[in-house]
């Protein structure tokens, strides 16, 4: 019996020697306790929770090394290799989530929309439903701060810098020929439907080093990953017909999207300001098919078009009207894969093509052209950390472009370059803390053409004042190769790279329901193109002497919570900015700058009448122009712009909608600048011609049909 007692007390006396009491307290980065942290050793039972102190402790029956875990929903994970016999009365100290929702993240020069953005200036609904904007992404766009709406035109102008200064950009691959076809004075629209889109990313300066050869500004397309079922959608247009179609199986999809425009009947209904031979015509479509892998998506998008159009335009120069006579086909393709392999890596890969041809009779000349554009990419991405995340990868640009030129009197001539362009960028992203963010990196380029060598280096950096707002800076080094218009005499001339630097000072407050921003700027110019002729000529003297700068300030106020069933934004936009380029003689405003632009978007449901309202006016002050009979350069100025337009979506039932809008529906009279002949008439005086819109106003109606098993879908976020 006292054998047996003995071995119990000795079996007792080890068990109790065995365990060993880990403690001690739970602490913040500001030495504040953490309570509820749970607190345990890695692979075991044993652990507690911290408690309103931050206190903790509790017994295990380990030895030894082991490792300790601390975790809490707003801190990162701690875990550390600690001597369990040793572990008394130690304080951890947690950092915080980095990666949390409530996270700095950085805005300078970046306005964002989509399911995926962190902060959404516009939602995806807002590309199509502006009024005004009749369907055209790039319209839209027109109503942000920064950007300048030159009504002749119709492309994108971003903080004193040309339409060709901004690139378009589809799954992160290029496009080479974003924009339709036009000629003289007569406004051209994106090439893309907003059908297939999920999100856009505008950047108005300051974009990562993962983007190149634009001196002002990327635009961001993505595609969706995947439609939420099977749908078909039709549309009744006054200018033609749409249809559409989504088919989703267990790992893939396909959306199609066809188009047919012809403003014949409209024009035979409302006349526009343009002397048509055969009205603008147009036939196009669009394709998204997707697959599933386990570790990634792959997708493919393709768009083709074909237009036509031939009308007359008085030209001061002449006595009689100048026919045009324009025919472009299109074509683009895009294919991404976008996946995970390895511990952590992500690999975005893709190729672009696109090719536009262009048939052009223009009075008794005949201009033919092409271009043959491609794209590779490779881009990889790595989470080395909550903190670090690295991310690089190369492009390969091809660019053909051939030109021929037949006055089918005693001129023919033929002009164009082949172009290389291979780039390798990297760009850091560095979480400091929730506050503290910074990305830094830089784009090294080799261009063949012009056999030169560029590095761009890029940073940017944000810090979270409070809860809703913080400030952002952002400053990048950017460079582009000539367009084309230039580029194409190379065979008689050397060029080099344009080049802007860019500074971006940025405020942004968020809440729900309401967006503030403003942003300062300065952007600096050099190596501008400039030629001696009137004109741009094959003999023309080209240098790259040329320089300039725009500054300013953009506004940017969002608001749904004034009034139930309404949003409203306000944009607002001063720029100063001056260049010496092209052949201007000195320092002076180009002629689609306004100092001041302002943009009032509206939208309001009606439930009662099934209806979405929207009113978007848009106002900016005179842009410079040059008249030749006075001695300073560029010394006119046009009167105020100003279009009130209006847009009314009525809902027959959930799947059916009668869309309705008219632009400028005052009718006011503006005027985009003027033209002025080449030699003064006998009094010495040269005579001008003003440059206006194709149409005082323009009206829209249309119906849209879905026909889906979800009988809540339907196309009023396509309108």
């Amino acid at each position: 019996m006292k054998t047996r007692i003995t071995f119990i007390f000795l079996l007792m006396s080890v068990f109790t020697f065995a365990q060993n009491i880990i403690s001690g307290k739970v602490l913040d980065q500001k030495g504040k306790p953490v309570a509820g942290a749970n607190i345990y050793l890695d692979g075991t039972y044993d652990g507690a929770s911290s408690s309103e102190t931050g206190e903790f402790s509790f017994e295990t029956t380990t030895s030894g090394n082991q490792t300790i875990v601390v975790s809490f929903l707003l801190f990162e994970t701690f875990t550390k290799e600690i001597d369990v016999t040793n572990f008394k009365d130690q304080t951890i100290k947690l950092k915080e989530n980095v990666n949390s929702l409530d996270a700095v993240v950085i805005t300078a020069g970046t306005m964002e929309s989509g399911e995926k953005a962190r902060v959404s200036v516009l939602k995806p609904l807002d590309i199509v439903t502006t009024a005004g904007s009749a369907g055209n992404i790039i319209a839209a766009l027109q109503t942000l701060p920064g950007t300048q709406s030159v009504g002749e035109d119709g492309r994108l102008f971003v903080r004193g810098g040309e339409a060709s200064e901004t690139q378009t950009f589809v799954d992160g691959i290029r496009v080479a020929q974003p924009y339709g076809a036009t000629t003289n004075n007569l406004p051209t629209r994106s090439r893309f439907s907003p059908f297939l889109f999920s999100g856009i990313a505008f950047s108005t300066g300051g974009y990562s080093a993962e983007y190149g050869e634009a001196l002002s500004s990327v635009l961001l397309l993505n595609t969706q990953d995947e439609p939420d079922h099977n749908k078909t959608d039709i549309g009744l247009m006054t200018v033609g017909l749409s249809l559409g179609n989504t088919q989703k199986w267990k790992k893939s999809s396909l959306s199609v999207n066809m188009a047919y425009i012809n403003l014949a009947p409209y024009q035979a209904v409302i006349p526009q300001n343009v002397d048509w031979n055969s009205p603008y015509q147009s036939l196009g479509g669009e394709l998204v098919y997707r697959y599933n892998f386990t570790n990634g998506i792959f997708k493919m998008y393709a768009a083709f078009d074909s237009e036509k159009f031939d009308l007359n335009q008085k030209n001061i120069n002449f006595e009689n009207p100048i026919r045009t006579d324009m025919n472009n086909n299109n074509f683009y393709l895009n294919s991404s894969y976008k996946g995970t392999f390895g511990d952590g890596w992500q690999v975005t890969t893709g190729l672009s093509y696109g090719y536009s041809k262009n048939k052009l009779k223009y009075d008794i000349n005949d201009i033919n052209n092409d271009e043959n554009a491609a794209q590779l990419k490779l881009k990889l991405r790595k989470s080395f950390s909550n903190r670090f995340k690295l991310s690089f990868g190369t492009d390969y640009f091809i660019t053909k472009f051939n030109e021929n030129f037949d006055d089918n009197v005693s001129i023919q001539a033929s002009n164009g370059y082949d172009s290389n362009i291979v780039a390798f960028y990297t760009e850091g992203e560095i979480q400091f803390s929730k506050k503290l963010a910074a990305k830094v990196g830089f784009r090294l380029s080799y261009n063949s053409l012009l056999d030169e060598t560029a590095i761009a280096p890029r940073a940017s950096l944000a810090y979270k004042v409070s809860k809703s707002s913080q400030f952002s800076f952002a400053y990048g080094d950017f460079t582009q190769a000539p367009v084309v218009d230039y580029i194409k005499y190379s065979k008689f001339h050397q060029f080099e790279s344009e080049k802007a630097r860019h500074y971006i000072l940025n405020y942004q407050f968020t809440q729900p329901g309401q967006t503030f921003r403003a942003e300062a700027y300065y952007k600096d110019y050099s190596n501008l193109v400039q030629y001696d002729t009137r004109d741009i000529r094959y003999n023309s003297v080209f240098n790259n002497n040329g320089s300039g700068y725009a500054k300013g300030l953009d506004i940017f106020w969002r608001d749904s919570n004034l009034y139930k069933n309404l949003e409203y934004w306000i944009s607002y936009s001063y720029i100063d900015s001056e260049r010496q380029y092209k052949n201007f003689p000195n320092m002076a405003t180009p002629s689609f700058v306004a100092n001041h632009n302002l943009s009032v978007v509206t939208k309001y449901f009606i439930t009662d009448w099934k209806s979405q309202i929207g009113f978007t006016n848009s106002f900016s002050t005179g842009r410079p122009y040059n008249d030749p009979n006075q001695t300073q350069f560029m010394n006119g100025k046009t009167k105020a712009y100003n279009s009130l337009s209006f847009n009314w979506a009525y809902l027959l039932t959930t799947q059916k909608i009668i869309y309705f809008s008219v632009s400028n529906i005052l009718g006011t009279q503006n005027i985009f600048g003027y033209d002025y002949a080449k030699t003064p008439d006998a009094t010495g005086v040269y005579n001008r011609q003003a440059i206006v819109p194709t149409a005082d106003r323009f009206f829209f109606v249309g119906f849209f049909w879905t026909i889906s098993q979800n009988k809540n879908e339907n196309q009023l976020k396509n309108l």
